[in-house]
């Protein structure tokens, strides 16, 4: 069915407006349409809203999103609404006056679109009019950039009373466009689609112009002597130093994934004197601090303190940011109010270094980090013209512990088995190691795709759905620094690491008197020598975090089974055997797990037996190298040929949280073959 000519023109509105960070923040704002349908029942006419639905995001929008309402239903609860006590009723009230199917839950915000007599409302959160929003004296300086044709709305909470205070504005206002709602954001309206995003689009770039040509040079104050940013590179390397700490503490009372931004707002706004007065006030737009909590948790010490005496602090002011925010909900708390969620910061500041933000996912973290810009940007602009004045901290609460907030929070999916872990992958870029990135992935985990060639380790991460599932980094297990910037890049990817799986390798198939020392070497040196170097620097960073882990060797049934011209490859993965007994031992203590695989015969998907270790085994057994994987099927008890996939199906069975009291185990993937059997 065709899509509703008014619908349509909503949709396109919203993805404009949407697509631009100027006009509003990743799912904050909505946008609405009113027309004429027909009813599914009658077959005659009815007023219809649509509008975007609960959680949606209005630059990705689809029809789907959208919640379509009687008009006609939605205005008669004006006559029944018991008053603002009692508004949160009206959330539920909204499904008995959905048309047809109803399409996507209708949001809090249902209300300002459906009670003003405009056909088209924009409500948005747009950096520039949440900064009027916030200054001191915001009614005032709104009178001044506008004039009569946008109207001040003293702050209310969002819901049905703040549906109604608009729909008054608006008739009591002919001629204006639209208002600034005090610590929320602004709404526009207009008769048509069209009007209506001009009007959005000029209150927008108008309070943009005011605050450029009406605001302060340095509105954060002059910069901190010794609190200026270092260099890019010297910033990073204290940045993935501290990633791990940082993330210890953010996940005290549930583990987070991570993201880091040291763009320039964010270092000059820690590096100049005022930030420690305005991050302690906290953001106020609701979006804001639904996702960044009210305020954030400072490191109060320059960039050029010593790694330990900044760590040392960072966990003293981890402590009182936890009691203060114990009391915080103490303070506004009542009987019927939501259990407290957790105490740890969900944004961490460090000068001179940048902003760690902290969520559930990859996505959850980044877009956290990106709203504190938002806020910081909101603190720039009204500072420049006024005072930042958020709304009251009774008010955040009031917000962050809404019961219609409680239940959106209740309705999300359970969390898959590997949500908030982060690991990272050895020779992912095929084979055994791809299939492992994808299950992992699919398990709910970000993934670090490690290989030493870049075009295959990027086309797998973007496979697995680019940089808010996983990231490339190009690595030779040879090389110790490479190894260690490739934990700095998954540290600063996504807070930390969690789980390893030592998968890189080649194979030199040759009889002893043709194995030269330099193929012994060459063997050694990327699989037992790479595998002792990426479990040292993953222990580094797990220790660092104390949130334990797991590192997975994948070995080889010829680990423990002896074939014939082989001496290299076997005695290798023999050393990595006992690598996973040798570590298993000692991390223990650190709650790290550590495991193996053997798998056996993997040819299709492999990229070892393509690059002619395919060829060389088939020679040794006597058969075509196309029917290799068939012959290895037939010799083992089950008569079936390993995949790729079953050896991932082992690194998740290991890691996946049924097996939290196994350690220094080996796990035979080799479809049944007696000789490798483990004794």
């Amino acid at each position: 069915m065709a899509v509703h000519p008014e619908a349509d023109a909503l949709l396109g509105r919203s993805h404009r407006l949407g697509g631009d960070p100027r006009n509003t923040n990743y799912a904050g704002g909505n946008a609405s349409a009113k027309g004429v349908g027909a009813d599914p029942v009658t077959g005659g006419d009815v007023e219809l809203m649509w509008v975007k639905g609960s959680g949606g995001d209005l630059g990705t929008l689809t029809e789907a999103g959208l919640a379509v309402l009687r008009l006609d239903r939605m205005r008669a609860l004006v006559d029944v609404y018991p008053g603002v006590e009692r508004e949160d009723e009206m959330v539920a009230a909204f499904d008995y006056c959905l048309h047809g199917k109803g399409g996507a839950a209708p949001s809090i915000d249902t209300a300002m679109h459906g009670l003003v007599e405009a056909a088209h409302v924009d409500h948005l959160h747009p950096d520039s009019g949440i900064a009027l929003a916030c200054a001191a004296d915001g009614e005032k300086l709104t009178a001044e950039c506008f004039g009569d044709t946008v109207v001040w709305v003293p702050w209310r909470r969002p819901g049905f009373q703040l549906g109604l205070d608009i729909a008054a504005v608006r008739k009591a206002n002919p001629q204006a466009i639209g208002c600034i709602l005090g610590g929320h954001g602004i709404t526009a309206w207009g008769d048509t689609s069209e009007e209506c995003e001009r009007n959005s689009l000029h209150i927008i770039r108008t309070a943009e112009k005011f605050l450029a040509e009406r605001g302060r040079a340095e509105p954060f104050g002059p910069v901190i002597e010794g609190y200026a940013a270092p260099a890019a590179g010297e910033r990073r390397q204290r940045a993935a130093a501290l990633a791990p700490y940082v993330r210890a503490l953010a996940s005290q009372d549930r583990p987070q994934v991570g993201h880091f931004d040291d763009s320039e707002v964010v270092l000059d706004f820690l590096a100049r004197a005022e930030h420690p007065r305005l991050a302690a006030l906290g953001t106020s737009c609701p979006d804001h601090f639904l996702r960044t909590k009210v305020r954030p948790l400072v490191l109060d010490l320059p960039p050029a303190a010593p790694l330990d005496e900044a760590v040392a602090r960072l966990r003293e002011l981890h402590a009182e940011y936890r009691a203060e925010y114990a009391a915080y909900y103490r303070r506004h708390a009542e009987p019927g109010s939501p259990a407290m969620r957790g105490a740890d910061p969900a944004i961490v500041l460090i000068p001179g270094v940048g902003m760690f933000s902290f969520g559930r996912d990859k996505q959850t973290a980044r877009v956290a980090g990106e709203f504190y810009v938002n806020a910081v940007n909101v603190m720039r602009g009204a500072e420049a013209v006024s005072t930042y004045a958020p709304i009251e901290e009774s008010e955040k609460f009031r917000i962050e512990y809404w019961a219609l907030e409680e239940a959106k929070l209740q309705r999300m999916p359970k969390p898959k088995a590997l949500a908030t872990r982060i690991a990272l992958v050895t020779g992912a870029g095929s084979g055994i190691g791809r299939a492992i990135a994808h299950r992992l992935v699919a398990e709910g985990a970000c993934v670090v795709v490690a290989d030493l060639n870049t075009e295959n380790a990027e086309a797998v991460a973007e496979e697995l759905g680019g940089p808010d599932k996983a990231v490339a980094v190009t690595v030779d297990v040879t090389s110790e620094e490479q190894i260690a910037e490739a934990f700095r890049a998954a540290v600063l990817a996504f807070g930390g690491v969690d789980l390893v799986v030592n998968n890189a390798g080649i194979s030199i198939s040759k009889p002893l008197l043709e194995t030269s020392a330099k193929d012994w070497d060459l063997q050694h040196g990327i699989m037992a020598r790479g595998s002792f170097l990426v479990s040292r620097e993953a222990a580094r960073v797990m220790i660092a975090q104390g949130l334990g882990g797991d590192i997975v060797y994948i070995a080889s049934k010829n680990a423990v089974f002896a074939g014939p011209n082989n001496i290299a490859y076997s005695a290798t993965k023999a050393d990595q055997a006992h690598q996973v007994r040798l570590l298993a031992a000692e991390l223990g203590e650190h709650g790290i797990r550590v495991n193996g695989v053997n798998p056996d015969g993997v040819v299709r998907g492999s990229g070892i037996f393509a690059g002619g270790w395919g060829a060389q085994r088939a020679a040794v057994y006597g058969v075509e190298e196309e029917r290799l994987g068939e012959f290895y099927a037939q010799r083992t008890i089950l008569k079936r040929e390993v995949l790729p996939e079953h050896v991932a199906n082992a690194v998740f069975a290991l890691t996946g949280g049924d097996l939290t009291h196994t350690t220094g185990l080996h796990i035979p993937v080799d479809a049944g073959v007696a000789a490798a059997f483990l004794r």
